[in-house]
Parts: structure tokens; sequence; C-alpha cells
């Protein structure tokens, strides 16, 4: 194993080039740009196998970007049990992380968590899921999440469970 954020050898989940399907739930469009961006020859994506698929009935990876929003909410569900398994999503952006700015409005239920709740009473599940926070985010941390999700590097930041008092 060598020391620093890479790992040698990478996970099982996939053994192929990845495809991914991006959807969108209702966001600004910042995050989008930035998965194009990541699309684009600059940042050579294909180069690390990773491709984008106009069906999720071909994609390996859904890339959610944007609010869960209440007029979203079944399109995006049939979405994602159109995945195959196993069902791998890279939440991107603050808005498909906890739900942005508009957290708490009427017409949004929340971020990914949220939809993850909706989720298991359709009986979809989610088999992996990284969190890719920014807003917008930043192209590097798009790639370093699919890494991730592979299981080719280390994430930096390590799950904690917090206990909240309220008083």
């Amino acid at each position: 194993m060598v020391e620093g954020c890479f790992m040698l050898k990478p996970s099982n989940i996939l053994k192929k080039s990845i495809w991914v399907f991006h959807l969108n739930t209702g966001g600004c469009n910042a995050c989008d740009i930035e998965i194009l961006d990541v699309l684009t020859p600059y940042f050579d994506a294909e180069r690390f196998g990773i491709r984008l698929v106009a069906s999720p009935r071909h994609a390996d990876l859904v890339l959610l970007t944007g609010p869960i929003t209440r007029k979203t909410l079944p399109k995006v569900v049939r979405t994602l049990r159109a995945v195959p398994r196993p069902r791998l999503v890279l939440a991107i952006g603050a808005c498909a992380v906890g739900g942005g700015i508009w957290h708490d409005s009427y017409g949004v239920i929340g971020g990914i968590e949220a939809l993850k709740r909706v989720l298991e009473e359709q009986g979809v599940v989610i088999d992996k899921l990284v969190y890719v926070p920014g807003c917008p985010a930043r192209p590097e941390a798009i790639i370093y999440g699919v890494a991730v999700l592979l299981g080719i590097a280390k994430p930096k930041v390590k799950e904690t469970e917090v206990e909240v008092i309220v008083r």
C-alpha cells in the first residue's frame, strides 16, 4: 500500500469503465456546469473511464445535483429505480448534500438524506453514496468523489455520529 491519498488496489465494485448518468433535481445549474467541465478535454474524465450516458438503464453511477424538489421527486425515484444494481450515487454540491439555500423552502424536501428516506419507503436501495460538497463543487472534487466511490482513493473525512442535545 502506498502512503498518502491513493491506494494501489481499487475495490471490486466495478471492473470496467464507469458510465454516469447526470440527474439535475431542480438546482441553479452551477454544479451542472462543473460536471460538463469535468467532461471537457481540460479535465478529460474519459481517460479514467468515466463516460456520460443518456439512459439511467445504462448507468453505473448517478451524478445527482440540486435540491430534491416536490415536483421532481417522482421522476427522481423512477430514474433511480431504473439504474441497475449496484446503485452508486454521487451527491454533488451543497444543494444535493443538504438542500442548500433552499433547504427549508416549501417546494423542497431537502437533500440526499431526505431522498434516501423516500427511496427506502419505495423499496429502492442505494448501494454506495458519496457526498461532494461545494457551491458549486469543483471539477477536481467531482473526480476525487468518483475515485472515493470506486475505492481508488481514501476519503479525507471519516464518518462520525454526533449526538445533539436540545435544551
